[in-house]
């Protein structure tokens, strides 16, 4: 039951790395028009509305993909923690 436990929760982990992936870049497309203020501010020129979605859908394919790394990163740590103390809590109440 313990190797199901983990191994769906493992599954849902890499479920959830795309997903949050996937709200990032859906989140910064609908965002486009902020992302081209932004590039104005930058180069001094507006894109074209194309460039503009995909500069967008990319910008929020690296910043997904840095969250999801770092959240998911988090949560696989924490649950190698918790097992590693969990199979170490027997040997120290029989001594």
């Amino acid at each position: 039951m313990k190797i199901f436990i983990i191994n769906s929760f493992r599954t849902i982990i890499y479920i959830a790395y795309f997903v949050i992936i996937g709200l990032y870049a859906f989140g910064a497309y609908l965002q486009r028009s902020d992302v081209n203020e932004v590039f104005q501010g930058l180069f001094g020129s507006l894109l074209n509305p194309s460039a503009e979605a995909a500069l967008s859908i990319v910008i929020g394919l690296l910043a997904g993909w840095f969250v999801a790394t770092i959240v998911c990163g988090l949560l696989v740590t924490l649950l190698d923690i918790r097992d590693d103390i969990n199979d170490r809590l027997p040997d120290g109440r029989g001594k």
